[in-house]
């Protein structure tokens, strides 16, 4: 990248193509602290569907993995999607490949598949449903009991979800290598020198960590918890990107990412980071990359993405 071609204030080049490109851009609360801070909206993978279903704008940038921006464009196949690297790619849709999906479908014919939005588009395509994390346990809830639920890609948000709402779920066995990285030994041992701390953690955790967890939810239901909770220190147990959301929204209180078990930043989501404001300028200047996808599969992707919105 030829620093010539970048603008001294990337903020107010970014804001001056949003105006010129009629752009809005969509960021993850797992993205750096400066993209979530020129974003016009950030969430969550369901508000960020919710947003991306009912804008008006020409171009929709996607500050966040691929599988999110491959949603944006199956919800507005006529409007342009950028993402600022196309690489930036997500270990549970990488897990769950197209040909094994439909084989592991095909050994339970009549079964009802639930897929977790982390997935392909072309995994979308052959779901029922899809579902975030923010209201898998809702949907679930709402199905016919008299049929088998699949539950893909990851196992650890199954596993939560069939234990909150008695389901019996048949688990693709995916999961996150961020969430799968935290240490219940360094865990136990944060609360053994913040004894009044709260843990609150991502369903997509294993079960280990989950067990010592005082609140589990979506990264927008651990932000409004932590918010709204009179206690004062906080073990957050998912992407450390969302404590800049929680600690602009609570300066107050103290926001601790959960440890990973090795001597590394594995809590981070490599895939997320990948963006950059650079990359970010660049792609809203050049349109590019650009995603771009088979009409058949959005229109076929668009169907259980489209009775998940109207379910939430």
């Amino acid at each position: 990248m030829n620093a010539k071609e970048l603008p001294l204030d990337l903020e107010a080049g970014i804001a001056t193509l949003k105006r010129e490109r009629n752009a809005v851009v969509l960021a993850h609360y797992y993205q750096d602290s400066e993209i979530q801070d020129v974003a016009d909206f950030i969430g969550d993978s369901l508000q960020l569907a919710q947003e991306a279903a009912k804008t008006t704008a020409d171009v929709i940038c996607f500050a966040g993995v691929h599988f999110m921006a491959e949603t944006a464009k199956i919800l507005n196949p006529g409007r342009i999607v950028v993402l600022p690297d196309l690489d930036a790619g997500c270990s549970l849709a990488d897990g769950c490949p197209i040909d094994r999906f439909r084989a592991w479908k095909a050994r339970y014919p009549g079964a009802i598949v639930v897929s977790y939005v982390n997935c392909t588009a072309e995994v979308k395509a052959e779901s029922d449903v899809i579902v975030t994390s923010s209201n898998a346990e809702k949907i679930v809830r709402a199905l016919p009991t008299d049929r088998p639920i699949l539950f893909a890609p990851d196992k650890n948000l199954g596993r939560h979800v069939a234990k909150q709402t008695g389901r019996d779920l048949i688990l693709w066995q995916g999961s996150c290598i961020v969430h799968e990285t935290f240490s219940e030994r360094k865990l136990v041992g944060l609360l053994a020198r913040h004894p009044g701390a709260k843990v609150i953690a991502h369903p997509e955790c294993e079960p280990a960590v989950l067990a010592h967890a005082h609140f589990i939810g979506s990264t927008t239901a651990l932000l409004k918890f932590a918010i709204a909770s009179t206690d004062k220190t906080f073990i957050v147990a998912t992407e450390p990107g969302i404590l800049h959301q929680m600690t602009k929204a609570a300066p107050e209180k103290e926001f601790i990412p959960a440890p990973p078990e090795g001597n590394c930043a594995c809590n981070e989501c490599p895939h997320m980071k990948r963006n950059t404001l650079e990359k970010l300028y660049l792609c809203l200047r050049d349109l590019s990359p650009r995603l771009e996808m088979r009409a058949d599969l959005i229109e076929a992707a668009r169907k259980p993405i489209e009775k998940m919105l109207a379910m939430s």
